[in-house]
């Protein structure tokens, strides 16, 4: 097959012809038909993440066809069209078996902890607990903008924003995971303000329903900006980017007992962050990480999909070839 691939940390990625993988037992090898690009996959390229071991194929949201299947899989067939969530968990350790597959002891992940999606095939374990099949009704490209940076946004949002009709919420970084959130809580009924640095990215914001977008370059304050629109502060305020200063800003965004939700990577110098813990306290306010999304949790997302109150294509501003 071939695939991306690079045997250096931050060095040249290089097209290489590979050995085509074998299904494990209970995993299966999927032929990719679309991947998505995503910051994750800069992070793992930089050395960011120990997961990843050298030399190594990045990719991680992918949609395609079954191409074989492991002697112990039971659920799937070679040619069923699926895609999956991009932390995969084991089904049988602790967190999984409580459903929460998402922070798996075991997890499998592919793009860092084995080979990865920019490839013609990549082998999955675990394809009983993790695979999702999907609808004829959503294009493989579709499908791949789906995880990690929208399937993300949308736990982010519903599970862990807990987000209601009326609330406020503010989204900071308004790229692919941003973005998603805002689509996500406008569609749920949330008042929606996106902050950013970048122009163009506002004005995207806006054009997902973003009723307010704040550059934070322009305000001497992004917290106090968030709280003027809000007559208090945001009930909710997402990292989406994972930076020090992102980080912060959501957190001071809050109004009394608001919920922070932390999904932007927190890497490099952002990775221990000082937090405001004494305005957490007396403002009894909640500090929520998420991380993706489990595969049983995904009919909600594919029906708001099928109904057109999410469109994730809207993101996707162009395609590229492997080559």
């Amino acid at each position: 097959m071939k695939a991306a691939y690079f045997e250096e940390y931050g060095q040249p990625i290089e097209i290489r012809t590979l050995p085509d993988p074998e299904p494990s037992d209970d995993g299966v090898v999927i032929r990719v038909e679309a991947n998505g690009i995503c910051r994750s996959d800069w992070h793992g390229w930089m050395g960011h993440d120990s997961d990843v071991k050298l030399p190594h194929v990045p990719g991680h949201e992918m949609a395609g066809v079954i191409e074989a299947v492991g002697k112990d899989v039971r659920r799937w067939q070679p040619g069923e069209r699926v895609t999956l969530p991009f932390a995969c968990g084991c089904g049988i350790c602790e967190q999984c078996m409580a459903g929460h597959q998402q922070v798996c002891d075991h997890y499998f992940q592919p793009g860092f902890t084995a080979w990865g999606s920019f490839a013609q095939y990549v082998a999955v374990r675990y394809a009983d607990v993790n695979l999702v099949k999907l609808p004829e009704s959503i294009s493989f490209v579709e499908a791949a903008s789906l995880g990690c940076r929208f399937v993300t946004s949308f736990r982010a949002v519903v599970a862990q924003g807990r987000v209601k009709p009326g609330e406020w919420v503010a989204i900071h970084g308004c790229g692919g995971i941003g973005l998603s959130a805002i689509m996500i809580a406008q569609a749920l009924g949330a008042l929606v303000i996106g902050v950013d640095i970048n122009e163009q990215s506002l004005e995207l914001a806006r054009s997902l329903g973003a009723v307010a977008a704040i550059n934070a370059r322009a305000v001497g304050s992004v917290s106090e900006a968030v709280r003027e629109i809000t007559r208090g502060g945001a009930q909710i305020s997402i990292d989406a980017l994972g930076s020090s200063e992102t980080c912060r800003n959501s957190v001071m965004s809050l109004r009394k007992r608001g919920r922070h939700v932390q999904v932007g990577v927190m890497a490099a110098e952002s990775r221990e962050t000082a937090l405001p813990m004494g305005w957490v306290m007396f403002n009894e306010l909640e500090l929520i990480g998420s991380h993706g999304m489990q595969a049983h949790a995904y009919p909600p997302l594919l029906t708001m999909i099928a109904a057109g109150k999410l469109q994730p294509g809207k993101l996707i501003s162009r395609t590229v070839t492997l080559e």
